[in-house]
Parts: C-alpha cells; structure tokens; sequence
C-alpha cells in the first residue's frame, strides 16, 4: 500500500523536534524582559546557523535514498513452484491462483508499496473463476524476501519485472500475458513499458498508479524529504499516522495491517526511493509503449488527482482511461471492487467492447472538466 507521503514526512518532523533539547519550546514563550529577549533572539539565531550548517552537511555527504543494489548475475533467472530465482540469486517468493484447466489468460501482478504477494487475494480468486490464471510476487525489498524494509532502486524493480516476465512467457508460451500493477507496482510498469526494451507480453493493466513524483508535490515536501533524507534516512515511521482512508473495506485494511508480510514501518530513505521511482513513471508516460488500461478512483487519498492527471495527460491517447467516482486507492479491494474487476475481464476477454460500467466515458468526462 502507498501510504500517505506527506503524512510520513509530519511524523518525521516530529520526531526530529522530539530529539531536539528538551528547554526549546520554553524559547517560544511571550517574553517581556529585554536581557531574556536578547538572549532567545541569540539562541533563534544560533539555530538558524546550525540549521545552515547542517543543510551544508547534508549537501556534502548527499541526500539520496540508501539503496540496496542487486550483486551481480551469476545465474540465469530461474522459475521454482513457489519462488522467481533471479539472475543475482535472489530470491522472490510468489502466490498463484490458478485457472481451471488451460487458462484464458495469465497475469503476473505487481504489489503496492509496503504490501507483499497477498495484495491480490481479493480480485485474484474472481480473476481465476473466469479462466485468469494469476502470479503475485514478493517484489524485492517487501514481503518475504532477502532485504525487506531496504529500498531496491528503481532499475532493480525494472529488471526483476523484465526477468520474471521472460520466465512467465517461458512456463505459457502461447497464452496472453498480462501485467498488473497496483499504486508502486504500477509505477514500475510504467518505467518497464517505457524502457525501450522488447516485450513478449499482450497488455498491461495499472491500477491506481504511484505517480507522486517531485513535480507534483510543492516545494514545501520536495525541500523537506531532502532534509529528512539527508539526516535520518534510516529513520523508521510508522504508517498508522497516515490519517488517509485507502479502501472503504475495513476487513481488508484490518487484513493487510496484520499480514506479517506487510511492511509496517518504512524507512525514510525507502520514502524517498519511492519518490525517485514515482518521478520516474511520470516522466516515462510519454513514452508508454503497449496496450493498455489504467485505473483510477475518485476518492483516492494515496495519489492526488492532480499527479493522475498529469499521467494521465502524458499517456499517449490509445491507453484507456477509467474512472471509478465512488472507488478509493485500493480499488481492487474497494466493496465496490466488483466494478472495476468486471471491467478488467472484459477489457481482457472481450478487448472489442466498450467496457461494463462505462468508466472510460467517466474517465472522459472528468478529464474534461479539470482546469
């Protein structure tokens, strides 16, 4: 799940004030005696200084995420019962929900943000009801998987997705392959289809795509998650702050906070890689290559509707766009998810037909009316 961006950059000022001296806040009393007023405008001032030498210090050393590279390829990428081996080694276990008898279609679904293989126990059962045999991985650095908690990069996301499609298309050589991606999962997508590179796959579906890039987010966040990185990019925050509602289905949220495979707590660094890749898929959405479906609610509280709209705006024209009025982040997991998951069926199994719910025609409508 992407959690809140904002919201976990609050936290970290928080905790940055908390580790500050205790006698701070009596400097922000109404003081009245001249010697006490000189002596706090002293105090203000040498702050200032500090806080100046310490944006220089943060300058000096760097401020980028703390990325745990994938070592070099020793292998070739290798598709287990249960688990992706990739070229490095590295391990990324699955869940599959298989069709009955030979499918119709396989889908290899990318993760949230923080989320893990079970993302997709809510839509994947009523895919493979409808002969969709679906692959959920533990995308490296979440779930079960060697390094969880640490931020990949984003050319590592990349390329474990490329590894995994070529073993994918390998095990299914002649059925339709789609990819999925929700929120993060998505925005790894985006940056795979705009590669440039070759890819034996027939669509692609992007569910609430993690496209908070830095242009997108104000000055005020853009400085702080500088800072923040800068200075405590091993900082953990937890995401109970995030006061934002991800899905109207409180079994599922209750689900997802107590899956033991759901990341909790979110290193600050891993917030700004996370930003990195959202920069990435943004300024890649010109540049999209392959059919496609990207969806989108409109009571989403994760990404804001101006960054979907400037995806959205960047895609080329032969996407579809689909907008779900009444869907939050979660969409796939909404009550309401039936909706969007039919319109997934039928925009894979009847591609000719408009879809069910005529989310494109609201998509549309509400692209018209955005300043």
């Amino acid at each position: 799940m992407l959690h809140g961006v904002g919201e976990l950059l609050v936290r970290t000022t928080v905790e940055i004030i908390r580790s500050s001296s205790d006698n701070t806040s009596a400097d922000w009393r109404p003081i009245r005696n001249p010697i006490a007023m000189q002596r706090a405008s002293l105090l203000r001032l040498m702050r200032l200084r500090s806080l100046v030498g310490l944006v220089a210090l943060i300058q000096f050393v760097g401020c980028t995420a703390n990325v745990v590279q994938p070592g070099p390829a020793i292998e070739q990428p290798r598709q287990t019962t249960n688990t992706f081996v990739m070229s490095d080694g590295s391990k990324l276990p699955y869940r599959i929900w298989r069709a009955g008898g030979e499918p119709l279609a396989v889908i290899l679904a990318l993760h949230g943000m923080n989320d893990s293989r079970d993302a997709w126990e809510y839509p994947a059962p009523e895919l493979a009801a409808h002969g969709i045999t679906v692959i959920a991985p533990d995308q490296r650095g979440f779930g079960e998987t060697k390094d969880r908690g640490h931020w990949p990069g984003t050319q590592a996301l990349v390329t474990d997705a490329q590894e995994m499609v070529t073993m994918v298309r390998q095990q299914y050589p002649r059925t339709r392959l789609i990819l999925m991606g929700e929120s993060m999962g998505a925005a790894v997508l985006m940056c795979l289809a705009a590669s440039g590179r070759p890819l034996p796959v027939d669509g692609y579906i992007l569910v609430a795509p993690a496209v908070w890039g830095r242009a997108e987010m104000g000055l005020f966040l853009r400085s702080f998650l500088w800072i923040a990185t800068g200075l405590v990019p091993g900082l953990e925050v937890s995401g109970s702050i995030a006061r934002r509602v991800a899905s109207d289905n409180r079994q599922a949220i209750r689900r997802l906070a107590s899956d033991p495979l759901t990341i909790t707590a979110t290193r600050v660094d891993a917030i700004a890689g996370l930003v990195d890749l959202m920069d990435a898929a943004l300024n890649a959405a010109p540049n999209f290559h392959g059919r496609a479906i990207v969806l989108y609610g409109g009571k989403d509280q994760m990404v804001p509707a101006r960054a979907t709209l400037a995806a959205w705006r960047a895609l080329p024209p032969g996407v579809m766009r689909a907008y779900y009025p009444e869907s939050y982040h979660l969409l796939l997991r909404d009550l309401g998810r039936m909706t969007p998951i039919d319109d997934i069926l039928a925009w894979i199994l009847r591609p000719a037909d408009p879809l069910p719910s005529c989310a494109d025609r609201a998509a549309a409508a509400w692209l018209s009316n955005q300043s």
